[in-house]
């Protein structure tokens, strides 16, 4: 039986989500962050060093990073290439690519970007508005401009297909949802990248994306 070890608000909803579009049969252990810092709670490093989620247990085999575990459970129970574009190709090496840039490349910005607009929030009252100050220069003079520029990458390659990987679904673009959902959450105005809203759209309607949502539990879309 395959176990996740599922933090709330998370990446993880990405593997309940793959799961559920491979038809596999899985378990949920859940974690909740503290509501005061958001972070994930200390049992998490029992599972992995970092703390982090999410973390797989595929019977005796434990996989951790999205990506890894994404691969993982390709190579292990998608052996018919369902849901990733044959090796050699032009659209497996698209698949390879998003694979490994929706966190290397897509998330540090975003991330970035969550982090300075707590930052105020965060601060002690007195220095709050120095804070908000700088917070407000770093995002609008380095991190909004490079989120602009990857959202208009995600618009241009969308709008061949609707997909980022070839003409069909693929779990490149189960990789691919959570900086897209992080984006639209955090710093797009959607009415001006039309793909990226119909690929949100298009993905939310899936019936295992929904499947793994009543799973996996309330989720704030990064």
């Amino acid at each position: 039986m395959i176990l996740v070890h599922h933090l709330n608000d998370s990446r993880s909803q990405r593997v309940l989500w793959l799961l559920e579009e491979l038809g596999l049969a899985y378990e949920i252990k859940r974690y909740q962050r503290d509501p005061a810092t958001l972070l994930a709670p200390p049992e998490l490093k029992a599972v992995h060093p970092l703390g982090k989620s999410p973390v797989v247990d595929d019977g005796d085999v434990r996989v951790a990073e999205t990506g890894a575990v994404v691969e993982h459970l390709l190579d292990a129970h998608d052996p018919d290439g369902r849901l990733r574009p044959a090796r050699g190709t032009a659209d497996g090496r698209k698949f390879t690519y998003w694979l490994h840039y929706a966190e290397g490349s897509a998330m540090p910005p975003l991330l970035l970007k969550l982090v300075f607009t707590q930052l105020p929030r965060r601060a002690p009252g007195l220095v709050r508005p120095l804070v908000r100050s700088i917070a407000a220069k770093a995002q609008s003079g380095f991190i909004d401009p490079q989120i602009k520029t990857h959202a208009d990458w995600w618009e241009t390659e969308l709008a061949a297909t609707g997909w980022f990987a070839g003409p069909a679904f693929s779990a490149a673009d189960v990789m691919m949802s959570f900086p897209l959902e992080a984006a639209a959450s955090r710093a797009l105005d959607l009415s001006a990248y039309p793909n990226i809203a119909r690929f949100l759209q298009t993905i939310h309607a899936r019936p295992a994306w929904k499947r793994a949502l009543e799973r996996g539990g309330e989720y704030a879309y990064g």
